[in-house]
């Protein structure tokens, strides 16, 4: 198994490289690495798995209930809905079945329950129901005025997006896949800052930019918008306002803003949906925050009043088209995997075994599968035991009993763990997802110093 940073790359041909190391990319590089035969590389323009979209979404594990019927988006996120909450529970990644309820606020979005449930019905999903505007409050006590009545959907859950990604990349480099990072594609798709990426197949899941590798090769089957959404992050004190994810009647624009508890504890409001030129703006703005704030005050009114943790934007591979863009390019030994929305990391082991299945049909000789050893990450979820809540663990291992962050009751053993993991934090940023230290209320105010110094101990 091989993690590299820096230096060129190796010399020899992989049989497949993957350009992108979000969730997508890393779910095809695990699933690959089922056959022992192949010899896979997974390159990284960041310093890290997940450092894209992927680490800054609103971290819902999707029941596909609202798909376009029919489209392979909405087949893949049906698939990978169950697929992933079975590797959850394998791997120790932190779900919450909380459900989720879309709130009608006006008569128009009232008449548009029904037709909603209708289409979860031909998506397969026929678990929705319709709720009266007096079963809503009993619900949801602290919801604003005005509610007519809501869709309930029960299957929506809460993930822990971060660890998700990085599990997927564990389990691939551990079975021997190669992870390339500061890796960036620059001609084509076989050459990198890095020098050449010598591969039969490249697999493009570059996610904001597989538009421009696709047309670095003569594609032009989508272009990509970033669509920006910013998010605010409020403190744990806020959780106990909100019972389930509360989702807006959705639009052409997406699903629109929501609240939604977390599973680190706290409660997210957003996103907004801008569409913007630039694929690097994931600054936050005076006024899309208030626009949040606005739309919160309505749906949640207590929840302005309570503090802001932190706030954070994200960019979405918007395209002109309702559906992922996969497609095989047999004659260059090419796929693209692009237009992955929202619903990408619920989609993303459907979309590894689909990608996989399409490179066998078109000539990829892989030989026998194995099964993978299964990988066990951190527990970063409030609900479930934390290290510094385990006596025994603390017992064996007393640095998981000597708290550096505070805010998150972050041990100086999960910090040293992190640093020793098969993929190791790039920067102090990759630290955070992996441990949460930092992530808390004083925002690494008290603890930064400290979490710095062992993370530049652990590079030396």
């Amino acid at each position: 198994m091989t993690v590299t940073t820096a230096g060129p790359l190796p010399s020899t041909t992989y049989d497949v490289a993957i350009v992108g190391a979000g969730v997508v990319g890393s779910a095809i590089a695990r699933e690959l690495a089922r056959y022992p035969r192949l010899r896979v590389a997974l390159v990284e323009a960041q310093d890290d798995v997940g450092q894209g979209t992927s680490k800054a979404n609103t971290a819902i594990l999707h029941t596909g209930f609202d798909a376009v019927p029919g489209s392979l988006e909405a087949r893949l996120v049906r698939e990978g809905s169950h697929q992933l909450a079975r590797f959850a529970a394998e791997s120790g990644i932190p779900v919450e079945p909380v459900g989720a309820l879309l709130v009608a606020w006006d008569e128009e979005q009232l008449a548009e329950l029904p037709r909603l449930a209708e289409k979860a019905e031909r998506n397969d999903y026929r678990e929705s129901r319709l709720l009266g505007a007096a079963e809503v409050y009993e619900r949801e006590p602290h919801l604003g005025p005005g509610a007519l009545g809501a869709l309930e959907v029960p299957g929506e859950s809460i993930i822990d997006p971060w660890t998700t990604t990085l599990a997927y990349a564990t389990q691939a480099v551990r079975h021997g896949v190669d992870l390339h990072l500061n890796c960036r594609v620059e001609q084509g798709v076989q050459v990198t800052t890095r020098g050449a990426l010598h591969a039969g197949w490249v697999i493009n899941a570059a996610g904001l930019d597989a538009d421009t590798l696709d047309r670095r090769l003569g594609h032009h089957d989508f272009t990509v918008t970033p669509r920006r959404g910013q998010l605010i992050v409020f403190d744990k004190f806020a959780r106990s306002l909100v019972r389930h994810i509360l989702l807006p009647v959705p639009t052409a624009l997406g699903k629109g803003v929501l609240v939604t508890p977390t599973v680190y504890g706290n409660v997210l409001l957003g996103p907004t949906a801008e569409d913007l030129d630039d694929k690097r703006a994931t600054q936050s703005s005076a006024e899309g925050l208030s626009q949040l704030r606005e739309q919160g005050r309505r749906i949640l009114p207590e929840l302005l009043d309570e503090e802001v943790t932190a706030v954070y934007a994200g960019l979405r591979a918007a395209t002109e088209h309702d559906d992922y863009r996969i497609h095989v390019h047999p004659e260059q030994s090419y796929v693209t995997v692009g237009g992955i929305r929202s619903t990408g990391l619920t989609a993303s082991l459907a979309i590894a075994g689909h990608v996989v299945e399409q490179l066998a049909k078109n000539g990829l000789e892989s030989g026998p599968a194995r099964d993978l050893d299964p990988v066990h990450m951190p527990n970063l979820g409030e609900a479930f035991p934390r290290p510094y809540q385990r006596p025994e663990l603390i017992a064996a291992d007393p640095e998981y009993g000597t708290l550096v962050c505070h805010c998150e009751r972050v041990s100086r053993g999960e910090i040293r763990d992190a640093l020793a993991g098969t993929v190791p934090p790039g920067s102090l940023d990759g630290l955070r997802r992996r441990t949460r230290a930092r992530s808390g209320r004083c925002q690494g105010f008290y603890c930064g110093a400290t979490v710095r110094e062992l993370f530049e101990e652990a590079r030396t």
